[in-house]
């Protein structure tokens, strides 16, 4: 096998990470044609499950994912981007990471870490 196995789903999870500081930036998916459309262009594209189409990361906000590594796991279902993330935000909320919720795990109490890098209202107009 070389790369991922889209026979076993057509889609993939695929982890973005930030390359130089390892931080977990999202979780998306991607289908083959998004999955070949990264590997041809090196900035991510990911398959949107909710607008049903292929979503070039940034395409709205700027926030591009360019591509440094790309790795898959042993069972060939996932796959982990290592990425340059330009602008500074992976969350369409604004945030670096999409992971900016701490749940206290012996509370349940959340806490938001981290600030916003961007005004999404300002960004997204919606």
């Amino acid at each position: 096998m070389n790369g991922p196995n889209f026979s076993k789903s057509e889609l993939i999870p695929v982890i973005a990470q930030d390359d130089a500081t390892g931080d977990v930036l999202m979780l998306a998916y991607m289908n083959q044609e998004a999955y070949a459309e990264t590997l041809r262009t090196g900035r991510v594209c990911y398959y949107s499950r909710s607008r049903q189409k292929l979503w070039r990361k940034g395409e709205e906000s700027g926030n591009v994912q360019e591509l440094k590594s790309l790795y898959y796991d042993c069972d060939a279902d996932t796959l982990l981007a290592k990425v340059n993330q330009i602008g500074g935000a992976a969350c369409h909320e604004g945030y670096k990471s999409c992971f900016f919720r701490q749940i206290n795990p012996q509370t349940g109490e959340v806490t938001t870490i981290g600030e916003r890098v961007f005004d999404p209202k300002a960004v997204y107009k919606k």
